[in-house]
């Protein structure tokens, strides 16, 4: 069962024109994660009022989402979209948790 699961994420799509339902979805939704999560721990370590940085992380989000949804979605396969997603947010979430 799992070699099955892991031939099928390992695989690379087979035309390079199809980006895929699973990497799309991965992109819009994991982009959207990462950069909710990054834009909190930069909002934490930026030295001004909380106000001031929520402001800032706010306007700059919509940039860092499409950077990271455009840096999942050109994922060679589909392990490396689930994993650009999976690795960020446990390091973003495990830096939020420490600062908290």
């Amino acid at each position: 069962m799992f070699n099955q699961i892991y031939n099928f994420l390992i695989t690379p799509e087979e035309k390079a024109r199809k980006i895929g339902l699973f990497r799309t979805i991965c992109s819009i939704f994991g982009g959207l994660l990462v950069a909710y999560l990054g834009m909190t721990v930069i909002a934490i370590l930026i030295p001004i009022e909380i106000k001031e940085s929520a402001i800032i992380s706010i306007m700059f989000n919509t940039f860092a989402w499409a950077a990271c949804s455009t840096w999942i979605a050109l994922s060679y396969t589909k392990l490396s979209a689930l994993l650009k997603v999976v690795i960020p947010t446990i390091v973003f979430s495990i830096l939020l948790i420490i600062w908290y």
